[in-house]
């Protein structure tokens, strides 16, 4: 019996493993190939192989699959890139501008990525309809985002690169907030350069330089 036990447990927690990944990938190419509207438990179920209540038994709606699995691919991406907490951070060089500009061109590749895209879409509207989901998405998956902005912006500070009494909350949504605003609204292409100015309207503002 103790024979038994010992390799039943495992093998339990990896099938529980590999069903867990297949819905993840599941959600996420479906949302990618008919959309959130047309994604449905069911089909998740049928494309992972699992059955309904499998998926239902971890999760409670179909958008907290997608966030789960939405987690997951940003963090196999992080590991892919060096892993650790060092892949989450901004680059601290010295030179503001230029870290800024490095990680706003990405958070631009990102967001054209069809991979993400659709999710992220997904995910915003659907925080939007339900409330506790989006609370979640803006606890896992904003704010952590947002502080990495504000821990950078406030060694700028220490270092002298801003001003010491500026607001780091308004200063960080000077950065991220117009990518958002363009991306959710479509009206005009997200580009490196557009980023670049981003940067550079939010450093130095408006007026002429001296």
């Amino acid at each position: 019996m103790a024979e038994t036990r010992g390799t039943s447990g495992p093998d339990s927690a990896r099938r529980s493993e590999r069903s867990r990944r297949a819905i993840y990938d599941a959600a996420l190419t479906l949302v990618g190939e008919v959309g959130y509207g047309r994604t449905t438990i069911e089909g998740i179920a049928a494309r992972a192989g699992v059955g309904k209540q499998t998926i239902y038994r971890w999760w409670p709606s179909k958008g907290a699959v997608l966030l789960e699995a939405f987690l997951d691919l940003g963090d196999r991406a992080a590991r892919a890139a060096g892993g650790g907490e060092a892949a989450y951070e901004i680059p601290d060089t010295g030179d503001l501008e230029a870290d800024l500009k490095t990680v706003l061109r990405a958070t631009v590749d990102e967001m054209n990525d069809p991979v993400y895209e659709a999710p992220s879409r997904a995910l915003a509207a659907e925080g939007i309809a339900d409330a506790e989901l989006g609370a979640e998405f803006t606890r896992k998956l904003l704010e952590p985002s947002l502080r990495l902005y504000a821990r950078r912006l406030g060694a700028a500070r220490e270092a002298g690169a801003v001003r010491r009494e500026i607001d780091l909350d308004v200063a960080l949504e000077l950065l991220v907030g117009p990518l958002a605003h363009r991306w959710l609204l479509r009206t005009l292409p997200l580009t490196h350069e557009y980023a670049d100015a981003v940067v550079e309207y939010a450093l130095y503002g408006l007026a002429p330089r001296p």
